[in-house]
């Protein structure tokens, strides 16, 4: 507002008390430009999403400021609303100020008039502000950052949609075929260039309606709600033709060939997952070939087996202990201090090698094992805690944990069982929950949450900013610590999208009074562009790689002299 009047809309009966309003605004400093109105009708006409502020009195001879508070909510606007009334109880006051009223000034003590409005102003600045890093989050959420176009998350949660008001509906995925040569030929910038092209072209033969998604890499998906594996047979072949046109990019004409593999609703699979996995069995059958599209076919699909056996060697690891904790540390920005650790599920399977939690937690949870998975790493965990507590006394130890947990209605005693045997302190454990969980069932997660926080353990939001949480419903959550996804970090300097992510999740953070830990810090100037915007602490191989336990006391006796040398 510096450099421009005041813009304020005055809902009052009495031009005499408005005319008394505006005098004190007018002493605080406030040039304005105004506008009275009295009744329902102008207040409507009237009201601007470029106001500045609103000024209602409480009793209107037709409504009152509790009204006129829901119609400026109703039609989408937040404008920092103020009331000035010549009698108000205070049931009604703290009624309107969680209605969304910023404050109330008596017409007796005008005097205050101008501080209530500068805070209101502020307020609302800070709020719009919140708006702004919410919209950004939610649409990084839900695009990819390179092209825009919408993600995996976006498109799972399209599938579902689509089979869910369609009888049919058909998932494409197309992978390029020779996209490594093009990186390895040209350079990655002209790879990303032909990227970026490639969601044009594949829109050139389908409708307006169907939906195209890059799923990373140099693979895209396309979505044809309505459509049969026939019809999409069809559409396949009109794209592999359009891609036959070389791509233009820095005075290079590449040629490029993809392969298509097509899953289809209900033929092929009645959820989301079931039809992503099968139109990439389809697609990898496809590339066998090159420059060719696929169908899904039971007999070509290799995993089933593999999963059986991965299910029995599981459930005798967990019975045997093959399954160990690797500790990662977790340092203040500002001051190096080491502020925590996370730890992390290894298990090294005795004939395949090294298995990563991304391929083992799902089958946990789908043969209902995630339980006592669950409470054999925290009680690990703690034992642990316990045990380099001794060279960093009181630090934390976080511990990943599944929905399926957090919906289990005995986890919290299970919890606090497990914390009693270990005689780890309730506030030195803290679990980490990913954003899509907290979303998939909130309001039992929510509950589970809060009893786990009564009982002393803290909580963190891990992989921030690729779900799609709310704040509003951010602010419900007992959690005192978000952490950014190592997608955004890892992509700070070379891409603008990734940087303002960060810097929107830290504002944000802030704003609500939350710690903010960056994940996937791997080098010194990503280090220093955190610190600069102010980010709470940061987790990465340049501070330090996830290890065994014995190896952390050396570790951190090498972290302190590092830190006291800076």
């Amino acid at each position: 507002m510096a450099g421009r009047p005041l813009r304020v809309l005055i809902l009052e009966d009495r031009p005499e008390d408005a005319d008394l309003a505006l005098h004190e605004l007018r002493r605080a400093g406030y040039e304005l430009n105004w506008r009275r109105v009295d009744d329902e009708a102008g207040y409507k006409a009237n009201l601007d999403p470029e106001l500045d502020l609103v000024l209602a009195d409480y009793h209107q001879p037709q409504f009152n400021a509790i009204r006129a508070l829901k119609i400026m909510q109703d039609m989408g606007l937040d404008i920092p609303f103020v009331i000035v009334s010549g009698a108000i109880g205070e049931d009604l006051a703290v009624a309107a100020v969680r209605l969304g009223a910023m404050d109330y000034v008596l017409k007796d003590r005008l005097a205050r008039l101008g501080t209530a409005v500068k805070n209101a102003i502020e307020q609302g600045e800070l709020r719009r502000r919140q708006r702004v890093a919410q919209a950004a989050l939610e649409h990084h959420a839900l695009h990819d950052s390179l092209t825009d176009l919408p993600n995996r998350l976006m498109l799972r949660e399209e599938i579902q949609k689509a089979i869910g008001t369609n009888a049919y509906a058909v998932l494409m995925l197309l992978d390029i075929d020779n996209f490594k040569e093009v990186n390895d030929s040209f350079g990655h910038q002209v790879g990303d260039a032909l990227l970026r092209q490639m969601g044009a072209r594949l829109r050139e033969p389908i409708d307006a309606e169907h939906l195209i998604a890059r799923l990373g890499g140099d693979e895209f998906a396309i979505l044809l709600p309505g459509a049969n594996a026939k019809e999409a047979a069809r559409t396949a072949q009109a794209m592999l033709r359009a891609l036959e046109r070389p791509f233009l990019s820095e005075d290079h004409a590449l040629e490029v060939t993809a392969s298509i593999g097509i899953a289809a609703y209900p033929e092929h699979g009645a959820v989301a997952e079931t039809l992503m996995r099968r139109a990439d069995v389809a697609m990898y059958g496809a590339k066998r070939t090159g420059g060719t599209y696929a169908v899904y076919r039971e007999e070509d699909d290799p995993y089933d087996a593999s999963r059986l056996l991965l299910r029995a060697d599981l459930r005798r690891a967990i019975d045997d202990r093959d399954i160990t904790l690797y500790y990662q540390p977790q340092v203040a920005l500002a001051t190096g201090d080491l502020t925590g650790m996370e730890a992390l599920a290894r298990w090294r399977h005795r004939e395949r090698g090294w298995i990563p939690p991304a391929d083992f937690i799902p089958v946990a949870e789908r043969m209902g094992l995630i339980k006592p998975l669950t409470e054999y790493l925290v009680e690990l965990a703690g034992k642990d805690a316990i045990a380099f507590g001794k060279t960093a006394v009181g630090l934390p130890v976080a511990v990943n944990v599944s929905m399926r947990n957090l919906l289990d209605p005995h986890f919290s005693e299970m919890m606090e069982e497990v914390i009693a045997r270990t005689g780890l302190p309730a506030e030195h454990l803290k679990l980490e929950i990913t954003e899509s969980a907290v979303m998939a069932e909130p309001s039992r997660v929510l509950e589970s949450m809060k009893r786990l926080r009564l009982a002393g353990v803290r909580f963190s939001i891990d992989d921030f900013g690729t779900g799609y949480s709310s704040l509003a419903y951010l602010q419900k959550l007992p959690v005192e610590e978000i952490k950014i996804d190592r997608s955004f970090v890892g992509q700070m300097s070379s891409q603008a999208g990734s940087a303002a992510i960060v810097r929107a999740t830290i504002e944000l953070g802030g704003s609500l009074g939350l710690e903010v830990v960056a994940e996937g810090v791997e080098d010194e100037p990503t280090w220093d562009a955190l610190k600069r915007m102010g980010c709470s602490a940061a987790q990465g191989y340049f501070i330090g790689r996830p290890m065994p336990v014995f190896e952390l006391e050396g570790w951190i006796r090498h972290w302190s002299e590092r830190s006291q040398a800076a």
